[in-house]
Parts: structure tokens; sequence; C-alpha cells
């Protein structure tokens, strides 16, 4: 009787804390339907996050077709998320990037082959030396067409690598742009020892990959 009421309790907690894990407003983030960001001047723009900002906008500034990358916060659940509230884990956002891109140069679909081979794609919840849900990988898509590109895409390279990705799919909510000197880091601290030893090695990597899409091969 004592061993069935400790498993009942084991069971119960179980419950308890897979229950706790979900909260309902970001369950309604990931189950609301996606907001499309109008082609303004001819450019649209594409969401993704992927572990430390710094190192996803330096990526994207490289590509030929992108005007320009903005760091900042998405896939949460709470309104004016900042850098220290969204290192809580606890906001649900992620550190993100705003692509602004002329699809009459580059196509989404690049651009999520782009973020694709900017990362471990089987690592969950953070890229590289940084962890936590506020690094982990999200694409966001605005219709139905993105999300399908998406699905396709990770289906490919699932089968490709044999991998599970670990990259979630978000409805686009909402940007929050991150704090100035967050902005084009990379760029302005190369000294930093985190861009010298984490930031850099990673953006050298993708252009290894990739380099027919580079700004500095056009």
């Amino acid at each position: 009787m004592n061993k069935l009421l400790v498993i009942v309790f084991v069971a119960m907690l179980f419950s308890c804390n897979n229950t706790a894990q979900v909260n309902p407003k970001q369950q309604d983030i990931m189950n609301a339907e996606p907001i499309e960001v109008a082609i303004q001047n001819g450019k649209a723009k594409a969401y993704f996050a992927s572990g430390c900002f710094w190192c996803v906008e330096a990526v994207y500034e490289s590509v030929i077709g992108v005007e320009e990358s903005i760091s900042g916060y998405a896939g949460g659940h709470t309104a004016n998320p900042t850098y220290e509230s969204s290192n809580t884990g606890r906001t649900g956002h992620a550190e993100a990037v705003e692509v602004i891109y002329d699809p009459k140069v580059v196509s989404f679909e690049t651009l999520l082959d782009v973020y694709f081979a900017s990362q471990n794609p089987a690592q969950v919840n953070g890229q590289g030396p940084d962890n936590g849900s506020q690094y982990r990988s999200i694409i966001f898509y605005q219709n139905a067409e993105q999300k399908a590109i998406i699905s396709k895409k990770i289906a490919a390279l699932e089968k490709q690598l044999d991998i599970k990705v670990a990259a979630e799919v978000y409805p686009f909510q909402k940007f929050w742009n991150a704090e100035d000197y967050h902005q084009n880091y990379e760029r302005l601290n190369p000294d930093n020892p985190y861009i010298q030893n984490v930031s850099i090695p990673r953006l050298n990597n993708f252009k290894r990959k990739m380099p027919e899409i580079l700004k500095a091969n056009h």
C-alpha cells in the first residue's frame, strides 16, 4: 500500500510539474494566427531566433539582399521585454532578429537556408555556450506559404543529417527592439572577448558554407 501511495504521489508531482511548465499565455502565442508584415518600399521583413542576437545579426547583415538586421526579442507573452527580463526565462521571449530584405534579391527560402547554415540545428535551448530558453531557436512564419517552406526545410534537414531539428516554429506576433547598445554589437565591439571567441568564428563558419550569397563576393 505504501509503495502504491509513493507511485501515485510521484505521478501527481510529475503531472503538476508538466502543467507548471506550460504558461497558458505562451500557449496562446504558439496557437495564434500569424501576423503578416506588409512590404514597404520594396522591403520585406523576416524574424528568426538562434542563440545570441549579436551573432545572428552579423550573419544576416553579411547576406546580399539584406538591408539591415535588428536585434530584439520575440516569441514571448509579456509586453516590453528587456535584456534583463528576457534573461530570467520567464517572459517566454527569445533573443531574435528582424531581417529587412529585398525579396527580389534574396528569398525567404534562402534566408531560411542561412538560418540553418549558421547554427547547430540540433542544439536545444541555445547555441554554442549560450544556454537557456531565451537563446532557443525559433523560426517565425507570417503566412501559410512560409509555414509550408519551413516544414519542408526541417523535414529535409532531419532526413539528411539524421537529427531532430530543435528550432520551434511560431506564428509571428510582434518583435520588440532590443536596447540601443545591442545593435550592431559585433561591428562596434570587435575586440570584445565574446565577439572574438564566439561570434566571429560563428560568422566565419557560415561564410565558408554559403560564400555565393555574401555581399563581400558581389
